[in-house]
């Protein structure tokens, strides 16, 4: 049976799947913040959902990103991105070094719901902007589903021209620059790659998708074999795509630059790192994804992470295997921005 072959509700003549079984690390740092029922997420509870999400999720100011003087931070205006309203972007570097800096350019997860270009920094400047002379830039791009596909990408592909424009000013090297993100924001940097591609530029050297959010159809084993076993369930991810697409959700023509997992063309993409756990719900669309750039010809890097499940790392960082995954990422970025030509494809 192919992934295209299961039903999108397993009926009970369907055939299921042991889950696979989480780490024993990361299994307990999961089990300590409890195992209680989870109410799924629903258009109906949506708006509610993401109040509590924004209250909680900390938001530092530029004064504490700039860490006592350890960083330069500014807020960018993007002008005319972003359906017309402007775009802001969030510019980050090690403070005191001069020239031009490769860039990671950002875009958060949240499941294109949730989520902010700030909150992320504090560990994309500790693990990545310091340690490898990184600029980075945040996107803070519009959310759904009061902004609904392709606000989000073609805001983040706007906001990517003008970083390129302007790069001799943001003293960032245009030549350098790796699309990034996790999640919801790992699938948009697909999505993005796909456009840039497409349009012809600016051309990224590299895409590092952590976990990405790929498809909208949600007919993979991992999909049915980890529904609610996993961080994620099937309920509220199907609530997800339904307000980033609205009624284009499951269309038989829905766009790769909407859910990249569409995509018949992966050739010309560059180098691509993507990590999954065996244990989340993304893990086959993830793998799918890197199988099939390298089958178009492609450079892909492929990890999955054993007994991993969706978020393991920002659940329980101090894990072996989160502290592997984060090293690992570290590993192809530093290889990726240090050797401009090994994202050449």
């Amino acid at each position: 049976m192919s992934p295209r072959d299961l039903p999108s509700e397993p009926g009970p003549d369907a055939k299921t799947w042991d889950a696979v079984p989480f780490d024993p690390e990361l299994g307990a740092a999961l089990a300590a913040r409890g195992n209680g029922a989870r109410e799924p997420l629903t258009l109906a509870n949506l708006a509610a959902r993401q109040e509590r999400d924004a209250a909680a999720r900390p938001r530092p100011t530029l004064e504490e990103l700039r860490a006592d003087g350890l960083f330069e931070v500014e807020d960018l205006r993007v002008p005319g991105a972003a359906d017309g309203q402007g775009l802001t972007l969030v510019s980050a570097r090690p403070a005191g070094i001069t020239g031009s800096l490769p860039l990671l350019y950002y875009l958060h997860g949240g499941g294109m719901i949730m989520g902010n270009a700030w909150s992320v920094l504090p560990r994309l400047l500790h693990d990545w902007a310091l340690p490898l002379g990184l600029a980075v830039i945040s996107v803070e791009y519009p959310l759904a589903p009061q902004a609904r596909y392709p606000t989000a990408v073609e805001g983040c592909h706007t906001g990517l021209v003008w970083v390129a424009e302007h790069a001799t000013d943001l003293g960032i090297d245009a030549h350098r620059v790796v699309i990034g993100g996790k999640s919801a924001g790992g699938g948009l940097a697909a999505a993005l790659s796909l456009l840039t591609r497409d349009r012809g530029g600016p051309t990224p050297i590299g895409q590092l998708l952590m976990s990405p959010m790929l498809d909208d159809r949600d007919t993979t084993i991992s999909s049915h074999q980890m529904d609610g076993v996993d961080t994620l369930d099937r309920a509220s991810l199907a609530t997800v795509w339904q307000a980033y697409l609205g009624d284009r959700h499951g269309a038989a023509d829905l766009p790769s630059y909407a859910a990249p997992a569409r995509a018949t063309n992966l050739s010309a993409l560059p180098a691509t790192y993507v990590d999954v756990g065996s244990a989340e719900m993304f893990r086959d669309a993830g793998v799918a994804y890197a199988n099939a750039i390298w089958q178009a010809g492609g450079q892909a890097e492929l990890h999955v992470w054993p007994g991993a499940f969706h978020g393991f790392d920002t659940f329980a960082p101090r894990a072996a295997l989160s502290r592997d995954a984060r090293d690992a990422r570290t590993r192809w970025l530093r290889r990726i921005v240090v050797s401009p030509e090994a994202g050449v494809q």
